[in-house]
This record gives structure tokens, sequence and C-alpha cells, in this order.
């Protein structure tokens, strides 16, 4: 199954078909995921204490894995998910290059972002008795 916890899915099939909406709950043994706003069932509550009320609460309901697809954050289309190793991980990737998995993502943007720009490292006392310095010249 290649749809997690936390996605953001496009529904290509059954009723609800065309509604977006992120992944709640998934089950890899049923092959179902639980999409936001998707298949709404209306569950039956009975009221268990004396100072509550009964209720009739909407709850969206399991529907197939396979009529989902994955929405990519950086293109904003839904893609088929294939897999490629970087940096020795198996991780999850759009058509369009970029990583769905997002723990994954945020790594190597911070990874990216520090190899551009690698900073000066100059030591507190050199500095401090370079601004000392400057000061008694005064």
């Amino acid at each position: 199954m290649n749809v997690k916890v936390n996605d953001n899915v496009l529904v290509i099939a059954g009723k609800d078909k065309g509604v977006q909406g992120k992944v709640l709950a998934t089950s890899p043994k049923a092959n179902t995921v639980t999409v936001e706003g998707v298949r709404i069932q209306k569950k039956h509550e009975k009221a268990r204490k004396a100072n509550e009320t009964s209720k009739i609460e909407s709850v969206p309901g399991p529907i197939d894995a396979s009529n989902v697809m994955v929405v990519c954050p950086s293109c904003g289309k839904a893609t088929r998910v294939k897999h490629a190793v970087v940096d020795g991980k198996k991780v999850r990737v759009c058509k369009c290059g970029a990583t769905l998995d997002k723990a994954y993502a945020k790594k190597a943007a911070k990874a990216a972002v520090a190899e551009e720009a690698p900073k000066k490292r100059t030591r507190k006392r050199a500095q401090k008795a370079a601004e000392t310095e400057t000061t008694e010249n005064e």
C-alpha cells in the first residue's frame, strides 16, 4: 500500500470521486484507507451516563486504497507513487522528482540549505579581542 497517514489524497472512483482530503487511518490487511470528508456514515451513540445525551454523529468510513491517488505537495497533481533510493533510504517519489515522504523531505531540504551556505566559524574569544582593540584605539 503506497498511502500513509496524513497524506493528501484525491478520490478517483466511487460516489465521492474528485474529493481531496487527508488520510486519517490506514488498514493494510484490509487494503482500506479512511479519508477526511469521504464516505460519511451516521453513527448512533447512546448516552452512557446521566448527564450525557444521545446523539447521531457523522463519521468518515473506510474506502479501498485503490480508489485514491496521492497528491504531490510540490506540483499539486495526483500521481502514481514510485519508489527510489535516496542517500541509502527507500523513499516515495512523484513524477516531478519531489519526495512524498514529509519527514525525509524536511531532512533533505535542511541538508541542501546547509550545503549551499556554509557558516564561517570564528571563536568568541577572537571576536571579543578584536572588539576591545577597536575600542581602545578610538
